[in-house]
């Protein structure tokens, strides 16, 4: 395998002085049957970690690994799903929770008296200018709610996901297995969220490196990334 850049991507970037490469690990179609995050990832990472690496992983794999993402045809979305996904902003990043599948997610993952809660003081601040009350109030497990894209890679162009369960508890799992710091990260081409870091993982730094998504989101298949800083 070679450690070379996505297409569009670079694979150099610096970060206060530094440089570090990001290198993109191509895996097979990731399924419910992978049930063992921490060994998946040994697998694709030990030929190639070296001492310093960070370890980054795409928290859409965990999460399909734990069983948390879902056809669009198996939701059946309530009502009160529907009536609320109508009034969501649809993000130019994703569809979050403008969707009736998603919205029903997030009332199953928080309840639905919270994401009323957060609806209601939304639409109440809206007009003040006031923005991300809604995510604030639902919570990281709304937020992380991922819905059917077309350009995701098939099956998963049909499929809506929950954020992962037990990020933290997984990322340091993970590490001890494989033996090198690392990430589980929400990572698309407006943004960069850490769900859960082992230690050893500057997660400002993190942010920084990979703000332009070098694993990219479509059909890459490059779930899994290593930072390495580059001493030359």
């Amino acid at each position: 395998m070679n450690l070379t850049a996505n297409p569009s991507k670079n694979l150099m970037i610096e970060v206060k002085g530094k440089k570090y490469a990001r290198y993109p690990l191509k895996t097979h179609l990731i399924t419910p049957q992978d049930k063992n995050p921490a060994e998946l990832v040994k697998k694709y990472t030990q030929d190639f970690l070296q001492k310093g690496d960070i370890v980054f992983i795409s928290e859409k794999i965990i999460a399909i690994m734990q069983g948390r993402a879902y056809p669009l045809g198996e939701i059946k979305p309530s009502k009160i799903a529907v009536w609320l996904s109508r009034r969501v902003y649809k993000n130019p990043g994703g569809i979050g929770l403008a969707s009736p599948q998603t919205m029903q997610l997030a009332i199953e993952e928080v309840g639905l008296w919270r994401i009323l809660l957060a609806a209601f003081f939304a639409g109440l601040t809206k007009p003040m200018g006031i923005k991300g009350l809604f995510y604030l109030i639902a919570g990281d497990q709304a937020r992380g709610i991922d819905g059917a894209v077309p350009y995701a890679i098939p099956p998963y162009n049909t499929y809506v996901s929950k954020a992962p369960f037990k990020p933290q508890e997984t990322a340091v799992l993970i590490s001890r297995t494989i033996g090198q710091p690392v990430a589980i990260v929400d990572a698309n081409d407006f943004g960069v969220r850490i769900l859960g870091i082992s230690r050893g993982v500057d997660k400002k730094l993190l942010v920084k490196a990979i703000q332009d998504n070098p694993l990219g989101q479509s059909s890459e298949s490059t779930p899994i990334g290593i930072l390495r800083e580059i001493n030359e």
